[in-house]
């Protein structure tokens, strides 16, 4: 067991088993460095974090602190396109051809929005051998996905998108919005908000990116060595090296599956602000007709590429396993090692858990269900 430094930030007396069980994460469940956080009606009431941002141990975790949070990105994404709902500019019912016509080749020309934000395109991966040098270029990935046909007809399953659907999104969302996801974030929420969340981290921020530690699980697929198509498309062309998100390439583009930066009270306060009607800090986010748009279910069943039991809307994971607590209605997103953000709209809650030692639990990771549990427990 190894001991943490000390705990700092902010608890409600009401949370205090939410403490402990942050506490317990360092001293019995692996955790290096930290955050959790937790707003319910608006108000931040828990915010803490601890540990280390380094492997090393020399560099205290601090308020400023940001750490790559992998697919909960996807949830900040979703977020967004629910946005563009909002404002009219988008349906979820609408092809996704009507905004971007090369999207239409072999086959794709009924895919929804809905579908595909959904894992539902057939797009789970690239059908040609490609390297992470060619998922950087966004334009030739988008070119590629768009040429490409669909691994599955589409709207028959789910296939979990891991990283083209970062691609994908962020092609649809420029030719609607006219600008890029990580544009959108930085313009529509981090500087009018004071959300410390980015897609993608420039260079003038890396100095506060934690450092990411490996699981024991090393790469995207050594937990499956006999993939299926679909799960090598997706998980295996290419590997996923979780070190490669230390590297100042990945930081620098702009992928919104996998490579979003924040802490934790930045995503339990735009969480929040979905299960508080939509409103942040008193400033209208987005309206309740949008946010049910895009949190209804619309697919599901054994996913095709994870080989569990999902259950998606247009962009959101709704609770399953009981990994965003005990209300069905509950809806975020989590990424590969144990982070994630979600919204509890019964009552009221936004909950973020951001860390650097990743975990290999799919489903599971002892220090998130611990958290969950001890926010539950605190709720009464």
């Amino acid at each position: 067991m190894t001991a943490v430094a000390s705990i700092d930030g902010k608890c409600s007396p009401r949370f205090a088993r939410v403490r402990d069980a942050f506490a317990a994460n360092f001293s019995e469940r692996g955790d290096v460095g930290a955050a959790f956080a937790i707003v319910q009606d608006g108000e931040l009431l828990v915010d803490l974090w601890g540990g280390y941002a380094d492997k090393a141990r020399h560099r205290p975790w601090t308020p400023d602190t940001l750490s790559n949070v992998w697919s909960t990105t996807k949830g900040v994404a979703a977020i967004c396109f629910a946005m563009l709902v909002d404002r009219g500019l988008i349906r979820y019912d609408d092809p996704v051809a009507r905004h971007w016509p090369e999207f239409a080749a072999n086959g794709k020309e009924r895919v929804t929005i809905g579908q595909l934000l959904s894992h539902q395109a057939g797009l789970c991966g690239f059908t040609e051998p490609v390297t992470m040098e060619t998922i950087y270029d966004q334009p030739r990935a988008e070119a590629l996905l768009a040429a490409q046909a669909p691994l599955w007809p589409p709207g028959a399953q789910s296939g979990y998108h891991a990283v083209t659907i970062g691609v994908l999104a962020n092609g649809l969302f420029r030719r609607v919005e006219g600008r890029t996801l990580a544009t959108f974030v930085r313009e529509e929420l981090s500087i009018p908000h004071g959300l410390d969340i980015f897609i993608g981290l420039p260079d003038s921020d890396a100095h506060r990116a934690s450092e990411i530690i490996a699981p024991p699980t090393l790469s995207s697929t050594d937990a499956n060595p006999t993939p299926s198509k679909e799960q090598q498309a997706a998980l295996a062309n290419p590997v996923m090296d979780p070190l490669w998100s230390n590297t100042r390439p990945w930081r620098l583009a702009p992928l919104p599956s996998v490579n979003g930066f924040a802490n934790a009270s930045s995503l339990a306060r735009l969480y929040g602000a979905l299960a508080h009607g939509g409103v942040l800090d008193g400033k209208r986010l987005l309206g309740p007709e949008a946010i049910k748009a895009a949190t209804t279910l619309l697919i599901e069943g054994t996913d095709a590429v994870l080989g569990v039991q999902g259950r998606w809307a247009a962009g959101f994971l709704r609770n399953i396993h009981g990994i965003y607590g005990d209300h069905e209605t509950a809806y975020g997103h989590s990424g590969w090692g144990g982070s994630f953000a979600f919204a509890d709209p019964e009552r009221r809650l936004g909950v973020s858990f951001v860390m650097n030692a990743m975990g290999n639990n799919l489903i599971g990771d002892p220090r998130t269900m611990a958290l969950v549990q001890a926010t539950l427990d605190s709720c009464g």
